[in-house]
């Protein structure tokens, strides 16, 4: 994969989990059980497709200026948006949605339990 450090760079974030889930193939990362990224796999292991939610009016603009950018893989195509695994994505660019999209689902949880994640509560 182009992108070896992203396992770490989601581990990082505050209040992160990641799962295997084995049906699909996939590995989650989550904050308080809400995905906000995966890195879907292929038959034999390797990483495939990095999947992260994105508000729809900036995926439909960055998927018309990357051909390695699609609507989301298996997930709601306005919502989410999937990066080529091993395409021409600019690591400072899918650090970015990323980080986005860490942020829109952080940005939905209770103010107590963001405040908890931030260590300041």
């Amino acid at each position: 994969m182009k992108y070896p450090w992203i396992d770490d760079f989601l581990k990082g974030m505050n209040g992160v989990t990641s799962d295997f889930k084995e049906e699909w193939n996939w590995d989650r990362y989550m904050i308080d059980g809400k995905m906000f990224a995966a890195v879907c796999r292929n038959d034999q292991g390797e990483e495939k497709l990095i999947s992260m939610k994105l508000e729809p009016l900036e995926g439909d603009f960055l998927r018309q200026q990357y051909k390695d950018i699609i609507p989301g893989y298996y997930m709601n195509k306005i919502h989410w948006n999937s990066v080529m695994a091993d395409g021409d994505v600019p690591d400072e660019l899918l650090k970015d949605m990323l980080e986005k999209s860490y942020a829109l689902i952080f940005a939905k949880l209770p103010k107590k339990r963001q405040k908890q994640l931030l260590g300041e509560g």
